[in-house]
């Protein structure tokens, strides 16, 4: 099942969010959100993390006031095959 992210900025209201989650009997987990440039850990944003369904999570969101990361991490490209012996060239 996929796993869908909610973002706030508000401490409480992730909290609330995460609460409500696990009352429903989903799974949530809250981690903080780091952002590129952000050099204060005060203002990094709070993430939920939820098995949910994203229509569930999106009325929290807008009670709550954030938003949904919509943005799904991309698959891991398949391994490289790479050689089991050095290249010979035959130079003559």
């Amino acid at each position: 099942m996929a796993l869908v992210r909610a973002i706030f900025f508000d401490e409480d209201d992730a909290h609330a969010v995460v609460a409500r989650l696990r009352a429903d009997g989903f799974a949530a987990r809250l981690e903080r959100e780091r952002l590129a440039g952000e050099d204060d850990d005060e203002d990094h944003p709070w993430a939920v993390v939820s098995d949910a369904p994203g229509f569930m999570l999106e009325v929290l969101v807008d009670t709550h006031d954030g938003w949904l990361d919509e943005e799904q991490p991309a698959a891991a490209p398949a391994p490289v095959e790479l050689p089991v012996e050095p290249r010979r060239i035959k130079r003559g």
